[in-house]
């Protein structure tokens, strides 16, 4: 089983980015898939997620209206889009896969987790 981020980068304030999610091992269209993040001496936080069931997505309140996450499920990814990126969207980015009605960013709901992927937002 496998999640490999991609896509994270040092980006100015104001630009967008692009987090892509590759999956492999598990039968993902089962799965919903979770982007969470983590800032250096917060805790992890939930930033987007789409279910398996019938695609709805769902996001924190800090991103709504400035991201959209995509699910692929022939080529077993999911595509995390953040525009008009702020200083404080800096932090490392998972994706994480869990069973679930809908989804939930109860993180011990998830399964399997990626490395994480670095996105630094400069002013």
């Amino acid at each position: 089983v496998q999640l490999v981020e991609s896509g994270g980068d040092l980006v100015q304030a104001g630009r967008s980015v692009t987090l892509s999610c590759t999956a492999s091992g598990f039968t993902f269209a089962d799965y919903a898939i979770g982007w969470f993040r983590q800032a250096p001496g917060k805790e992890r936080e939930g930033v987007s997620c789409v279910s398996s069931f019938d695609g709805s997505t769902y996001y924190a309140d800090f991103i709504r209206g400035r991201s959209i996450v995509v699910r692929d499920d022939a080529k077993n990814t999911v595509n995390l889009h953040i525009n008009n990126l702020k200083p404080e969207d800096t932090a490392v980015y998972y994706c994480a896969a869990g069973r679930m009605l809908g989804c939930l960013f109860t993180s011990s709901l998830y399964d399997y987790w990626g490395q994480g992927i670095q996105v630094t937002v400069s002013s």
